[in-house]
């Protein structure tokens, strides 16, 4: 019997910016080492403050949480706000979401490493990433 291969979705037709190839470029290599990423205490106390106190305990979504540099996601101009609990603007009137919404979402999506996942038009690239 074959086994059909599960995809998952994540559908949005808002706004077309993404920065998709940003993450799969230097940013997104592995954990990261705070001699070479100031933001990376931010990014750790962002996961531990907004994201495991709200709930999510899927092992592999803080680890995502955590690697995936949201600060490259944003425009300069944002960047200092980055981790923050909120959404930031992204341009064109768009707006990065919320890192709780993101890991929550993703959460609840339940991907398997087998998962293929079509992306079409998330804004930033980030919950993709």
């Amino acid at each position: 019997m074959k086994r059909k291969r599960r995809i998952a979705a994540i559908l949005c037709v808002m706004c077309g910016v993404c920065l998709l190839p940003l993450c799969l470029g230097a940013g997104v290599r592995g954990k990261s080492d705070a001699s070479r990423d100031p933001y990376a205490q931010a990014r750790e106390n962002m996961v531990q403050q907004q994201i495991v106190a709200r709930g999510v305990k899927d092992k592999r979504v803080l680890e995502a949480m955590r690697t995936v540099p949201r600060h490259e996601f944003v425009p300069p101009a944002q960047r200092a706000r980055a981790y923050e609990d909120r959404a930031l603007p992204i341009g064109e009137e768009q707006t990065i979401s919320q890192p709780y919404v993101v890991a929550f979402m993703t959460e609840q999506l339940k991907p398997q490493p087998t998962d293929k996942v079509l992306e079409i038009g998330t804004g930033s690239g980030y919950q993709a990433a």
